[in-house]
């Protein structure tokens, strides 16, 4: 292998430009195998091999900076830099996180995991750089749809008055997560078609020196073209066309696929490996039939993604039936949530849907444009919750930062029945601003339709068992824990607990609290987040000149990095046997 060559990348400079080609035909090779194994972006990082030679055979890395936009391209990257054996071996593959991590090597600048945001970091370096009368290149890598950020726009806008070396590289490969949305990506279209010579340039309009690559996957020409503009004493935009998934047929063929996939993807071949699908129910699918059937009864009922309708299932078949009424606002979130509150302004009816990790890009919009002027928008947020995801993806801050914003509803539903009944009034219903914290697990039914009018009932939580001494208010996808805890106090304390479905995270049902203080002791609440700000602190600041004892359960406000979730739980006293235990020892002292 000509890898065997390389273990840091002063080692490319040995090489010649066939062993080059071999190399980046062999990092592919690691790459496919490691996704294929544990899952992994696959796409990006297949497209950016030369173009990552190229850049550490010029610059001179860690005294040259290189910042790498969303971490979707760092693999490569992460190879030529002494970490090849998280790639090169299975035991090592866990070993390396997905993202660009400093605390891995350095040359690895930043954490980063978010989109849009290359521009501005590698803009602050630089400034710092002159600042201290520094002389070495900064270079941002973005591309993969992270144009479209607001952040992004920011950066390119201020960098381009920089005055001093700041090298931006547009990894052009015509794809975002899902298809290209935006006016901007027009013009990287017509700048492709003209080889860069198009009157229309977004990049020269800002400012920008401008050079333009039209085979980003030929290293001799990424060698030449990162000569020409090392050492360059303005900001300059190196516009290079790649090709996503190149060097796996099904990844090229299915590029919105590829983009990130899941361990066993592909057979021995390197084939996609056909699979049948039991046509079992998920929230996913229940969004989808639900959003479908809405559309077709009212014209103004529309659907939003800011990039990822792969995190809610909305795949092409389903983009393709809504037509106008679904929009990709590509990666905005900010502009999605304002976008929203337009819509619903205006007549329409909004469904905005976000991970979790991606709603803390648009706190302002949600506090200003939102909630401050009442837009009755939808806002559906997937995959909250405590889980085992890297430091840049955690979903569990989500309750904390909404459930502090005035006139914002945000329920938690427990069931199918309570999501389809929340959903339906909140589309409906034209007077509050609307978040659903839609269930990450298997869906849940009772088999009775939920009747609840929520507009009357406004944080009125439910009592779903009448029990005395110990009350457990368990929300959302914590509901279950609730019942788990509930059965093991009964076991352990022969005490039969009262069971709250809380259904409000933004409010508190003040009569229902009260009315615990008649023959309870303890109260117990349980959330999928993290506590600081959460819902169990507002129950504790309720109580608080009372003789009621509150124990609040939920992550600590840490971020945590692939920690395993059996780990997290027992971290936080999250098991129904540690919950039983605490509960015990609070009767005990209340009975003092």
């Amino acid at each position: 292998m000509i890898l065997d060559k390389v273990n840091n990348p002063v080692d490319l400079r040995n090489l010649t430009y066939d062993e080059m080609g071999i190399l980046s035909d062999e990092m592919r090779d690691l790459i496919i195998n490691k996704v294929n194994t544990i899952g992994g972006h696959c796409g990006p990082n297949l497209g950016i091999a030369e173009m990552t030679i190229a850049l550490h055979y010029v610059f001179n890395s860690p005294e040259d900076k290189i910042v790498f936009d969303v971490s979707h391209q760092c693999y490569p990257h992460k190879i030529l830099t002494g970490r090849k054996e998280g790639f090169l071996n299975k035991e090592n593959y866990h070993t390396y996180t997905g993202y660009t991590a400093p605390e891995e090597s350095p040359h690895d600048i930043f954490k980063v995991g978010h989109t849009s945001t290359s521009v501005s970091l590698a803009a602050g370096l630089a400034k710092a750089r002159d600042l201290k009368g520094e002389n070495y290149n900064v270079i941002a890598i973005i591309g993969d749809g992270s144009l479209s950020g607001g952040e992004a726009l920011e950066g390119l806008d201020n960098a381009a008055v920089l005055g001093s070396n700041i090298i931006i590289v547009v990894n052009d490969n015509d794809m975002s997560i899902a298809p290209n949305a935006g006016g901007l990506y027009k013009n990287l279209r017509e700048l492709r078609e003209s080889n860069g010579s198009a009157e229309c340039n977004f990049f020269k309009s800002l400012g920008f020196d401008y050079m333009f690559v039209d085979d980003g996957n030929d290293v001799v020409k990424m060698i030449e073209a990162f000569s020409k503009v090392k050492d360059i004493n303005h900001p300059i935009v190196l516009h290079v066309v790649t090709e996503k998934g190149k060097g796996l047929k099904p990844a090229v063929e299915n590029k919105e696929m590829f983009h990130w996939i899941l361990p066993g993807t592909l057979d021995e071949n390197r084939e996609i490996i056909q699979r049948e699908y039991s046509s079992y129910e998920s929230y996913n699918s229940i969004t989808k039939d639900y959003i479908l059937r809405k559309a077709a009864e009212d014209k103004t009922v529309i659907a939003i993604s800011p990039a990822t309708p792969g995190v809610y299932g909305f795949d092409e078949e389903f983009r393709n039936k809504l037509g106008s009424q679904y929009v990709d606002t590509g990666i905005a979130e900010e502009h999605a949530v304002a976008f929203a509150s337009g819509l619903a302004k205006n007549g329409a009816k909004p469904i905005l849907n976000v991970m979790s990790s991606f709603i803390q890009r648009t706190y302002d919009q949600l506090s200003q444009d939102l909630c401050l002027n009442n837009s009755p928008v939808t806002l559906l947020i997937w995959w909250g919750g405590i889980s085992e995801a890297d430091a840049t993806h955690l979903c569990s801050f989500d309750i904390s930062m909404m459930s502090n914003i005035p006139n914002l509803v945000y329920l938690a539903p427990t069931n199918k029945e309570e999501y389809l009944t929340m959903l339906d009034w909140s589309v409906n219903q034209e007077k509050y601003s609307v978040a659903i914290r839609v269930p990450s697990e298997p869906v849940k039914s009772t088999g009775t339709p939920d009747n609840t009018d929520y507009s009357n009932s406004i944080n009125k939580f439910k009592m779903v068992s009448q029990g005395k001494d110990v009350a457990i208010l368990g929300l959302g996808s914590f509901f279950k824990l609730a019942n788990d805890v509930a059965k093991e106090i009964e076991n352990k304390l022969g005490i039969h607990p009262t069971i709250i479905n809380p259904r409000f995270i933004t409010g508190l049902d003040t009569e229902m609290l009260e009315s615990l203080k008649t023959n309870h002791n303890v109260v117990v609440t349980l959330e999928d987040g993290i506590l600081n700000g959460g819902f169990g602190e507002k129950i504790a600041s309720y109580y608080g000149n009372s003789g009621m004892r509150v124990l609040n359960y939920g992550a600590k406000k840490e971020f945590t990095d692939r920690v395993p979730l059996s780990v997290l739980y027992n971290r936080y006293r999250l098991t129904k046997e540690q919950i039983t235990d605490d509960v015990q020892k609070c009767l005990s002292i209340a009975a003092l």
